[in-house]
């Protein structure tokens, strides 16, 4: 823990994933919550299946805090960090 907050607070908002999980989380629970029940196991794989690809597309965004958090890594890390 006590490296994590070595960081600077843009980069550490980057390298902290757990809103990113409990979003999407809280997209699958929706979506099962909604149909109530499932004839089978297969339907309820093919909804999961069908919420994580349209949760991937939102995905292909980098985060708004990347551009911060880029130029923070180039500072730390010097050469083994490249800006693209």
């Amino acid at each position: 823990m006590i490296p994590f907050f070595a960081f600077p607070e843009g980069v550490r908002r980057i390298i902290y994933t757990t809103n990113a999980i409990e979003a999407l989380n809280s997209k699958l629970r929706r979506a099962v919550r909604t149909r109530g029940h499932f004839p089978g196991d297969d339907a309820a794989m093919k909804l999961l299946y069908l919420v994580l690809n349209k949760a991937a597309e939102e995905w292909k965004r980098p985060p708004r805090e990347w551009s911060e958090a880029k130029t923070q890594f180039a500072v730390i890390f010097g050469e083994r960090f490249v800006i693209r």
